[in-house]
């Protein structure tokens, strides 16, 4: 049986993993957005996610979020709870992904650039 993936692809920095991901019998969904992601989840658990880290600078989530990935960690949590999330982040920004574990245990957090090496070990734990 394959596994089933999440990516969720909310800039042009998020790498390109498809053919990676078809080697490993994993099947991909594309998703453009957080909002399209949580509906997704409601019908479908996929056994990882795939998603990058943007720190809330300010209150652009609100003022009360640590990033864009907060409200999709609480949605994991009812929808998805055994879901591995795998989180792509850029080295300015590190520093402040280890607070998302507070809300659901983080599978792995991978620094900018990424490449199919790193990608098919954190995969394959």
């Amino acid at each position: 049986m394959h596994k089933t993936l999440f990516s969720i692809i909310e800039s042009p920095a998020h790498p390109n993993f498809s053919d990676l991901y078809r080697q490993l019998e994993i099947d991909e969904t594309k998703i453009t957005s957080m909002r399209k992601t949580i509906s997704a989840l409601k019908k479908q658990q996929p056994d990882y996610i795939v998603a990058e880290f943007f720190y809330g600078y300010g209150n652009n989530y609100a003022g009360v979020n640590i990033s864009n990935l907060d409200v999709l960690l609480y949605s994991l949590q009812k929808y998805s709870a055994h879901t591995k999330v795998i989180v792509l982040v850029d080295k300015s920004e590190y520093q402040h992904v280890g607070k998302l574990n507070d809300i659901i245990k983080l599978h792995d957090v991978i620094k900018y650039p990424v490449n199919n090496k790193q990608m098919q070990k954190v995969l394959s734990l």
